[in-house]
């Protein structure tokens, strides 16, 4: 089972968010414990050949609210996902 973590960032954009945000970006991190690299994740260029840098994008219609951009990076040696920064649309 992968790890899966919050940045210090991605924990201050949380508390600002809807408990429905939430609760889909819970939702996103609890997934990628069990899969790291779902096919519904876009590659993002990533300067540490180590990892991957990937987005999930949460529409409005999944979040009950604005739609949430999770960006995160994984790394295979470490078994474990960060979520670098949550983006929160209009």
């Amino acid at each position: 089972m992968t790890h899966a973590f919050l940045s210090d960032a991605a924990e201050k954009i949380l508390a600002d968010l809807s408990r429905t945000e939430q609760a889909a970006v819970e939702t996103v991190r609890r997934a990628l414990e069990d899969d790291p690299d779902p096919d519904h994740a876009r590659g993002l260029p990533d300067a540490d050949p180590r990892s991957e840098t990937y987005v999930i994008e949460l529409l409005p219609e999944q979040t009950a609210g604005r739609g949430i951009s999770v960006v995160y990076r994984y790394s295979q040696d470490m078994d474990a996902a960060l979520i670098l920064w949550l983006i929160a649309g209009p």
